[in-house]
Order: C-alpha cells, then sequence, then structure tokens
C-alpha cells in the first residue's frame, strides 16, 4: 500500500539522493495525521459548543475528579500556558458559566476554579465525541499494532517529558 508520503519521498531521493530520507517517512506521516486529528478535534468540540482551549482547561478539571476543581497554578500546569493566558481563559469560561471561582479554603488569597454542571455536560459530550473519532481514525488497525503503535510513539515522547 503507498501513500502520498511515499511519492514525496521517493521525489526526493530523486533530487537528493545523497540524504537519508528515514525521518521523514515517520514524520511526514505524523504530521499528515496530526491534521486529521486537530480537524476531528476541531468537528468533535464545536460540536458540543466549545473550542480547543477551552477543551483543555475543562479536560483537566473533570480529570481532577469531583468536585472538579484545581487551583490557577494547578490548571497551569495541566495546560502549559502562561499565568496571564490562564486568567483570561478561566475569565472568558467563567463568563460562559463553564466554570466558577470559589474562595481556597486552605489559603484566604487564594482561589479555585471549579467546573460548572454545564462546564461537566459540554466536556462530557465532547471528550466522548473525541473518543468517537478517534476509534474512527484507528478502525483499520488491529488491537496488537495500536498497541505496538502506542509505544512506540511514548518512546518518541519520553525526552520531551
Amino acid at each position: 500500500m503507498r501513500d502520498e508520503v511515499d511519492d514525496l519521498v521517493e521525489a526526493w531521493g530523486r533530487q537528493r539522493g545523497d540524504l537519508d530520507l528515514a525521518p521523514v517517512e515517520v514524520f511526514s506521516r505524523i504530521s499528515r495525521l496530526a491534521r486529521h486529528l486537530d480537524l476531528a478535534r476541531r468537528d468533535a468540540f464545536t460540536a458540543h459548543g466549545i473550542e480547543s482551549w477551552e477543551f483543555d482547561v475543562l479536560a483537566a478539571l473533570r480529570r481532577a475528579g469531583q468536585p472538579y476543581e484545581l487551583s490557577p497554578g494547578r490548571l497551569l500546569r495541566e495546560t502549559l500556558v502562561t499565568s496571564g493566558t490562564m486568567t483570561n481563559r478561566v475569565d472568558r469560561l467563567t463568563g460562559r458559566g463553564l466554570v466558577e471561582r470559589l474562595p481556597d479554603p486552605h489559603d484566604r488569597r487564594g482561589v479555585l476554579v471549579r467546573l460548572t454542571v454545564e462546564g461537566k455536560a459540554a466536556v462530557d459530550g465532547a471528550f466522548e465525541a473525541l473518543l468517537a473519532a478517534e476509534a474512527d481514525l484507528l478502525a483499520d488497525l488491529p488491537d496488537r499494532q495500536r498497541t505496538q503503535l502506542a509505544g512506540l510513539l511514548r518512546s518518541l515522547l519520553a525526552p520531551f517529558s
């Protein structure tokens, strides 16, 4: 089975046969898959009335478990954004009724960000839609190959963790 990356590598091979093109075979495919995944994510989130950045914050709160709340600092670490960006995001999500700010009972000056019932419904629906879309993307791979692929990708990502 051939794909567009095979054609791309073949063309580069004709032009630059002196180079090892093995990385292109891997990363061009990953890049193309990432585009398909981005589209699937956008569709899943849009269908549930949220954007990707909103999903990131709401999902971090949902994963925290009951009562679905985190400090802003913990949200920063979970979502890898700056403090100013997080403040803006929490403000916008609060305005939409998807999260609320509460005083931190352990720190008089601190606040906690908590998922609302509406926020929980939005993130749960979006996550279910995303899982269905991702399952479709993997549908042609047998379970053994999915497990193998996950392990290989984990190995590639390990140096960045």
